[in-house]
């Protein structure tokens, strides 16, 4: 959250994880970053208006500065079951399901057939905004859950790690060029967990470590 007071210590912290790392002459094997979300999206719609709000822009433009100084990535956690939960009316569940036939935003050129592609595209458009038109993009965190809210079943997740696994191997519309380095969330079920009841859902497994999904990687 780039309102948190505690927002101004975060470029101070990557700062000095850095200058470790280059003390120890390890900067071109460790790359130093950090998670963003797609809050700090004042646009996302369509993805090539994309930019950062403007309380976002001030904390988060040194940031992207620093990271392209040193040839880092920057770390997106992308999560299209929240966007379908929090607007089911404007984003249908197959947009967020990677599972729509057709194409569903015409952005000039480029079309979207989900809601994954355009939000990582809007903020590839908020990159070249903020004066990094080449930087990488990692998603950091994605996932489904399986139960505790609306559209939170077992097909509905499974469906959303299978496709998400196939579909990050191509890129986006706005950059197709090779994959897309992305990490599922989570490895288990986090059965103790506070808050609302669909967090304790985004295992690949149960807390008794059997799998809920049938999953390929290859």
């Amino acid at each position: 959250n780039p309102d948190a007071a505690e927002a101004k210590y975060l470029l101070p912290a990557i700062q000095n994880i850095q200058n470790a790392i280059t003390a120890t002459n390890l900067q071109g094997q460790i790359k130093v970053s950090t998670a963003i979300d797609t809050t700090l999206l004042g646009t996302t719609f369509p993805p090539s208006n994309g930019a950062f709000s403007d309380p976002a822009n001030s904390f988060i433009t040194p940031i992207i500065t620093f990271l392209g100084n040193n040839g880092a990535p920057l770390l997106a956690n992308v999560y299209p079951y929240f966007a379908y939960i929090g607007n089911p009316i404007d984003i249908k569940l197959e947009y967020a399901l990677f599972t729509s036939p057709g194409v569903v935003v015409q952005d000039g050129s480029n079309g979207y057939q989900n809601i994954f592609d355009a939000w990582l595209d809007a903020l590839y458009s908020a990159l070249e905004k903020a004066g990094a038109p080449n930087m990488a993009i990692v998603v950091s965190e994605s996932g489904w859950p399986s139960e505790g809210g609306d559209a939170a079943t077992t097909g509905n997740a499974g469906t959303y790690y299978s496709k998400l696994i196939n579909h990050v191997k191509t890129g986006t519309p706005k950059r197709p060029n090779g994959a897309i380095e992305t990490y599922l969330f989570a490895m288990f079920d986090e059965n103790l967990k506070d808050g609302a009841a669909v967090e304790k859902h985004f295992g690949i497994f149960s807390p008794n470590k059997q799998p809920k999904y049938q999953l390929t990687f290859g």
